[in-house]
């Protein structure tokens, strides 16, 4: 069974203006859950196969909280993932290599939550799981998928949603962070 976690960048920061949105970096709060996020993918023992990541400075950065792994996962940074909608990311995913068994994407909303939500299937679904992806999609916010199907053929509901989790939850941050 194939497994994809959808992990949405850190908390980023506004402070400067003038600066591009693709090159605003993690605030403080955004690398604290980043790094607890990292506790948590390690004790759940989530190895992602292949990372597939937004060019952002602030998913680059989302990503380099998460090392180091305890294995050596393929990375590929991709320009197609900036701001992409859930249409591309399934285009994307659609092209992972069979061999591929977890691919973690690493990206920014609104995609990344119309993509939680499209693939999986509400009948299917972990049901708490499912009621907090309805809510929406925090800066970090986890979710992990069961998938039957080779990733060529990921449609929209074929997955199952077992698990999602928000820095809120996790001890390194508390529940008002």
């Amino acid at each position: 069974m194939r497994q994809l976690l959808l992990l949405r960048h850190a908390k980023s920061a506004w402070d400067d203006p003038k600066l591009p949105d693709h090159a605003r970096p993690l605030n403080d709060r955004g690398r604290r859950a980043a790094a607890a996020m990292h506790k948590a993918i390690n004790a759940l023992d989530l190895r992602p196969d292949l990372i597939l990541v937004s060019s952002a400075r602030r998913t680059i950065q989302t990503l380099e909280a998460l090392e180091p792994w305890p294995h050596t996962p393929r990375i590929e940074k991709m320009d197609a993932l900036y701001l992409a909608s859930s249409e591309q990311m399934i285009q994307v995913l659609n092209s992972v290599p069979e061999t591929v068994d977890c691919v973690m994407l690493i990206g920014h909303n609104p995609g990344m939550h119309d993509l939680a939500l499209t693939l999986g299937n509400p009948a299917r679904d972990e049901r708490t799981a499912r009621a907090r992806l309805n809510e929406g999609y925090p800066t970090c916010g986890l979710a992990q998928f069961e998938l039957d199907q080779p990733w060529w053929g990921l449609l929209p509901g074929a997955a199952r949603l077992t698990r999602f989790l928000t820095p809120s939850e996790l001890p390194d941050m508390g529940q008002h962070d």
